[in-house]
């Protein structure tokens, strides 16, 4: 366990909260969806953020303009843009480093992920596709839900294109935030002691917290029902904002942490970023996957595989094999599936 044990100790825990102070490389992010539900407080704090974000394009197919005109008042560096419709998302594009896609319907009550899947695959094929063509050096960083289908669509798209170049991942970030959350909940340790690696995918039992990082005994019962909660923490959101809306908060607030990482090391500093998020996988991997969520070294450009295996303790590998890869495998395939009849 102590390859996982050394990178929850080492991971950058603070490293959002930290000012940037070398010379900045004035990324552009291209936020899409940027006028809905999670779009809108990630705008806010990636504009109000101090890593070197110079310009942020807002787009979506409605209520851009206001959105841009709301931030743009907000006394901060970065230049913000209103891109409004399709004709316009290429200019949104243009010279974009970070292209973050939260576009897409929220989730409801009684709804799971896979309701959500037709529609919101045909706007995640789009951007995808505009993207892979204006921008294909930019990194690609998926809100979108599913994710789990999502990313392996859209990489089939870049692929198609021979561009693809271990740029395209699928943020994962809250189901770290989450765990964070509920083990200092369940511990009395400080959340900002935690960095609890989460692999797997982004929805339900896809979804494995490894608890056996924690640095604090937990009977087994109680972890059964913490890695309960953590898969099922977005259907509690759901069902308590009682049909009005799904985790946009919490979500923006990872999304940002995690473009924010990414933007750090796209400035000049040398420091690398550690950061679980749901990727394309090496032919010969730990898992047998083509895809899956695991702690991978980001880089200007994309990402790199961490060179050691993920540990786990024996419960969470019995995990990966009767749940996590049963459900996965039927994600992937409805992603690339859809990507195969996509044209674009």
């Amino acid at each position: 366990m102590a390859a996982l044990t050394n990178f929850a100790r080492s991971a950058p825990r603070f490293a959002w909260r930290q000012l940037s102070t070398s010379a900045a490389r004035n990324t552009k992010v291209a936020v899409l969806g940027a006028a809905g539900g999670i779009g809108q407080p990630l705008s806010l704090l990636l504009k109000t953020s101090t890593v070197g974000i110079k310009h942020l394009a807002l787009y979506d197919v409605a209520h851009t303009p206001g959105v841009a005109a709301d931030l743009s008042h907000i006394d901060t560096s970065c230049k913000v843009t209103s891109h409004l419709g399709e004709a316009e998302l290429t200019s949104a594009l243009e010279g974009a480093g970070i292209v973050v896609v939260p576009a897409g319907v929220p989730r409801k009550p009684g709804m799971t992920r896979d309701d959500l899947f037709n529609t919101n695959a045909t706007i995640v094929a789009k951007l995808a596709s505009a993207a892979s063509t204006v921008c294909p050096s930019a990194v690609l960083c998926i809100i979108t839900n599913p994710v789990n289908s999502m990313v392996p669509l859209a990489v089939d798209i870049y692929e198609k294109k021979a561009v693809y170049k271990n740029q395209v991942l699928g943020v994962t970030t809250l189901d770290v935030v989450r765990s964070n959350t509920f083990i200092a909940e369940a511990t009395g340790l400080s959340p900002y002691e935690l960095d609890i690696p989460v692999i797997g995918g982004h929805s339900g039992v896809t979804i494995l917290p490894l608890l056996s990082t924690v640095s604090h005994d937990l009977p087994k019962p109680k972890v059964e029902a913490l890695t309960t909660r953590i898969q099922n923490a977005g259907t509690e959101v759901v069902e308590a904002k009682a049909g009005a809306g799904s985790a946009t908060l919490s979500m923006a607030f990872a999304g940002a942490r995690f473009v924010k990482q990414l933007a750090r090391v796209m400035d000049s500093a040398p420091t690398k970023q550690t950061a679980c998020a749901y990727v394309r996988q090496p032919n010969t991997n730990q898992f047998g996957m083509p895809y899956f969520a695991i702690p991978i070294s980001l880089r200007a450009g994309g990402f790199d595989y961490l060179p050691t295996d993920i540990t786990m303790n024996k419960y969470e590998a019995q995990l990966i094999e009767t749940e996590v890869k049963p459900q996965l495998i039927q994600d992937i395939e409805k992603g690339v599936m859809f990507a195969g009849q996509f044209s674009g």
